[in-house]
Order: structure tokens, then C-alpha cells, then sequence
């Protein structure tokens, strides 16, 4: 699983941090760890590129959101939708369902089984990267 992307340069301005940022960044870590590693196994890649996503919405929410406060669900596709309606980003959401679905049900997978389609899931992590730019400029403003 050798990937030329670089997760901790993404969230290079969370080194570090003492927050959900914070946490997002370690997680970048641990993937560009795992990217640079001999692990076939996709779904420990899987569990921390969604937990990277959703402290980083969480993050996003505490920081930006007019409640300042986000909601207890692990569901990426929940926490864009908050963080659409609780904040000014907008994007096309309907670009990004089925992949942060596919992220979350195999970061679920993750806890139980080691099974999963890691082409289908490398797939929909590259569509998510788009995201995660949009977000980081987001973040940014």
C-alpha cells in the first residue's frame, strides 16, 4: 500500500496540538507510517483514516461550528452533514456519500474482522482526499 501522499503534511499546522487537531495529526502519522510499511492488511490504514476524518470534523465543529460543540456519532457522512449545517462550508456532498460510508463501515470491519475490499476502500480514500483539502482550506479561513 505505498501511497505518494503525504497525510501529516496536510495537517502539518496540528503538530502536536493539544486538540482534536491535534489527534487528527497523529493519526496522519500512523497512515503515512502504514503506507511506508510492508502491511498488506488495509484495515488498520482504514481505522485511523477515519478516525484522522473525524477529529478533524470534530475539530472543525468545536472551532468554527455557531454551537461550538459536535455530535457523539463516528458516521463521517453524519459529521460532514453537521458541519454543513452548522457552518459556512459547503460542498458537494453527494460527491462524497458513498465513499465516507464505505470508510466508516470498514473502519466498523476494522473492529471485527480483518476482511475487507481494500481496492473498493483505496478507491474511496482517493475520492476523501479531496475532501480533506477542502476542509484543511476550510480550517484555514
Amino acid at each position: 500500500m505505498n501511497h505518494k501522499i503525504m497525510y501529516q503534511e496536510f495537517f502539518k499546522a496540528f503538530e502536536n496540538v493539544e486538540n482534536l487537531g491535534g489527534k487528527a495529526w497523529e493519526h496522519a502519522i500512523a497512515i503515512d507510517l502504514l503506507n511506508n510499511s510492508n502491511i498488506k492488511d488495509c484495515s488498520i490504514h482504514c481505522f485511523h483514516y477515519q478516525q484522522m476524518f473525524e477529529c478533524f470534523f470534530k475539530h472543525i465543529l468545536e472551532t468554527k461550528s455557531k454551537f461550538g460543540a459536535y455530535s457523539k456519532s463516528h458516521k463521517l457522512n453524519n459529521l460532514l452533514e453537521e458541519l454543513i449545517a452548522a457552518t459556512v462550508f459547503k460542498t458537494n456532498k453527494s460527491k462524497y456519500r458513498s465513499d465516507l460510508t464505505v470508510i466508516t463501515v470498514c473502519a466498523e470491519e476494522y473492529r471485527y474482522n480483518f476482511d475487507i475490499d481494500c481496492q473498493g476502500y483505496l478507491e474511496s480514500v482517493a475520492v476523501c482526499n479531496e475532501l480533506i483539502k477542502e476542509l484543511i482550506e476550510f480550517e484555514k479561513e
